[in-house]
């Protein structure tokens, strides 16, 4: 076998740049839950014993964990004074909930790939699948928190508005299903902006549909938004306007079911909306970043949901525009468009 040692460097480069950027995801968590971020986005620049009184935390490991992330070009470190800082877009990134490129909560997730990682590997032995109820709790309030960003930018922005006269039922008053709604983030920004229409949320984990209950309550939204604990094929019909899947229909074992079921649910010309991962129908023109995170995220956390459900069809989180269209077809409905899309997601219209 000969090697080029161009190529060789190259790759351990490469290598090298992703076990620190894993190795760092942990430190993203530890920033995230301590409000070591938002802490030094709000007083900084700071030096490590300066931020650790205000956090709360001890000086010799925030020492430690600030030359860490300076060494990421997570924060900024200024030599002269010995003092760390962020940048506007880094506080974008980790610090402001509400920017619309946060991403604080990506240390969760990561963490719950790995302190499931035994459970996966175990299903790919035995073919078996692990469901959502099977999972570490992190995994829960991350996708909630990971989601919400684009939830909050897009859906009542953008989203909503493509679907055809949709945003004027809604003004109106109509009535909404959210299908494997979690912890209900779309649900509650969608009765928040249309205060004339009921929303009913549904999600198979009924620890999510408690927390969906709870922080619904704290919201002051009770009286609009419903949430019971069902699957996507045993959801009670109600003449919807409207049935939305966010980023869940390709978790499910049995989507076609799905939608067969959605169909009956709606009003005659009610409308079908799934929020899905982008992607493109061809293998090699999803090898980019968005494409590397949504394939991780589909082998250890989307397939084995879906494999450990009926049917398990296990779509995965890239199985675009194409295969989506047949799922709908053969659920019943024969109008389906693409509506709108993010780098992040594809919005697809389906109605009967």
């Amino acid at each position: 076998m000969e090697v080029n040692e161009d190529r060789l460097n190259s790759f351990m480069g490469k290598m090298l740049g992703d076990v620190g950027a894993a190795m760092n995801a942990s430190l993203m968590l530890l920033g995230d839950k301590l409000g070591l971020y938002k802490a030094l986005a709000q007083n900084g620049p700071m030096d490590p014993a300066t931020l650790a009184r205000t956090s709360g935390t001890t000086e010799r490991y925030i020492r430690e964990c600030l030359s860490a992330q300076a060494a990421s070009g997570y924060v900024e470190y200024d030599k002269s004074s010995g003092k760390f800082s962020m940048l506007p877009e880094q506080i974008m990134a980790l610090a402001d909930e509400d920017s619309p490129v946060f991403l604080g909560a990506v240390g969760s997730l990561v963490s719950a790939t790995f302190l499931d990682e035994p459970k996966i590997s175990e299903a790919f032995k035995t073919g078996k699948g692990v469901g959502w109820n099977k999972r570490s709790e992190c995994l829960f309030c991350g996708t909630a928190r990971f989601f919400r960003t684009s939830y909050k930018h897009h859906l009542v922005q953008q989203w909503l508005p493509a679907l055809d006269g949709i945003v004027d039922r809604l003004t109106r008053g109509a009535k909404v299903a959210d299908v494997g709604c979690g912890h209900g983030v779309s649900t509650r920004l969608m009765a928040a902006a249309f205060p004339n229409s009921t929303f009913y949320g549904f999600d198979y984990h009924d620890g999510s549909i408690q927390s969906a209950r709870d922080l619904t309550r704290e919201a002051g939204l009770s009286d609009r938004v419903h949430f019971d604990v069902h699957s996507a094929k045993t959801f009670p019909a109600n003449g919807y306007d409207l049935v939305c899947f966010f980023d869940c229909l390709h978790d499910m074992g049995d989507p076609v079911g799905a939608l067969k079921h959605t169909r009956s649910t709606l009003a005659d010309d009610g409308t079908c909306m799934l929020v899905e991962p982008f992607a493109n129908d061809r293998l090699e023109d999803n090898f980019n970043p968005v494409g590397r995170v949504y394939y991780a995220a589909s082998t250890m956390v989307c397939t084995p949901a879906s494999l450990d459900q009926e049917v398990g069809l296990a779509l995965g989180a890239q199985a675009g525009e194409a295969r989506l269209r047949d799922v709908a077809r053969q659920g019943g409905f024969t109008r389906f468009r693409r509506a709108a899309e993010t780098p992040f997601n594809m919005i697809l219209e389906a109605r009967a």
